[in-house]
């Protein structure tokens, strides 16, 4: 049995990184996002548990959902930690995005509020890369659709010969963005975005998530999309595999309509995995994404991060 001090010494340890305050500034005025002291398993475990009840387990799939036609055991904290030795922040430090051809003026603003959004979810830096342009795409890395909608590209080779070669010696991963539609290959019709679990690179399109031209609801529903790809992809990136217990940011998707129903932020044990490998605090980084969904009318989204942080730094009574 833990004596008193023990248990004194754990508590403050697990406050110092709940809160993301060093040891050394432990003040009212300090409080910066994300530190670099390594929790411990049960450290992580407590935050974990508290927000436990925000979410829902997985629901039964339909006959056309992801886990109905692939069939994925799914991957927990403790399976994580066992599979990845060293965290991601003690050997990258830089998340960089790869714009990858033409976009419009909506679409790139879609591409600099999903930028400033990534480095909140992730708690990290964020740059973008200079452009790089897809006429030049070999014919086998394209097909023609028969319907005569547009071209699609090889998710492999952007992966393997556009964003690998680009990656930055400090990158966290390298994520594509196009307004292409993409196809993974023989077999398969489209998809949203694919990422490397050991290379660090991965790509998502916008092609299919609507049009953010069109106005500002449909820019709103473009955004939510976009973001959701965008996290999800980079979580695989660090070694995040799809998730089968949660409703969860990192559950597979087979179609537009299965993937809005699926929430933007990670489950509890997913998020585990998050604040272990990239150092994050959790208390802050709610507190900012918070503020970033606030302002832009994200309102399911703001209501779980007021939630999670009332859970994580309950209302003193009076």
């Amino acid at each position: 049995m833990k004596s008193i001090w023990q248990r004194l010494i754990f508590y403050f340890a697990w406050v110092v990184w709940l809160t993301g305050i060093p040891s050394t500034q432990l003040t009212a005025a300090a409080e910066p996002r994300a530190t670099t002291a390594k929790p411990t398993d049960g450290e992580i475990r407590a935050p974990a548990d508290a927000i436990r009840p925000l979410h829902s387990k997985m629901e039964k799939p339909g006959e056309s959902d992801w886990l109905a036609k692939h069939k994925e055991a799914g991957q927990t904290f403790a399976q994580y930690r066992q599979r990845h030795k060293q965290r991601i922040c003690d050997q990258y430090q830089t998340l960089y995005i790869q714009p990858l051809g033409l976009f419009t003026a909506a679409q790139k603003k879609l591409l600099t509020e999903t930028t400033e959004f990534m480095g909140l979810f992730y708690d990290m830096p964020v740059k973008t890369l200079a452009d790089v342009p897809l006429d030049k795409i070999p014919e086998k890395a394209r097909r023609a659709r028969k319907d005569g909608s547009a071209p699609q590209i090889l998710t492999h080779y952007l992966l393997d010969d556009v964003l690998k070669s680009r990656r930055p010696k400090d990158a966290v991963a390298v994520l594509g963005l196009t307004a292409s539609d993409l196809w993974p290959g023989e077999g398969w019709n489209f998809v949203f975005g694919m990422a490397s679990l050991t290379d660090r690179v991965g790509v998502w399109s916008i092609h299919r998530l609507g049009d953010p031209d069109e106005n500002d609801d449909t820019y709103k529903l473009c955004l939510q999309r976009t973001l959701k790809v965008a996290v999800h992809e980079t979580g695989h990136m660090l070694g995040i595999q799809h998730c089968t217990a949660w409703q969860c940011g990192m559950n597979g998707s087979n179609h537009l309509a299965e993937s809005d129903r699926q929430p933007l932020e990670f489950c509890p044990e997913c998020q585990s995995k998050l604040w272990w490998t990239c150092g994050v605090a959790p208390l802050p980084r709610y507190r900012e994404l918070l503020e970033f969904a606030e302002s832009r009318g994200m309102d399911e989204e703001a209501v779980y991060w007021r939630n999670a942080i009332e859970r994580l730094n309950p209302p003193k009574a009076k």
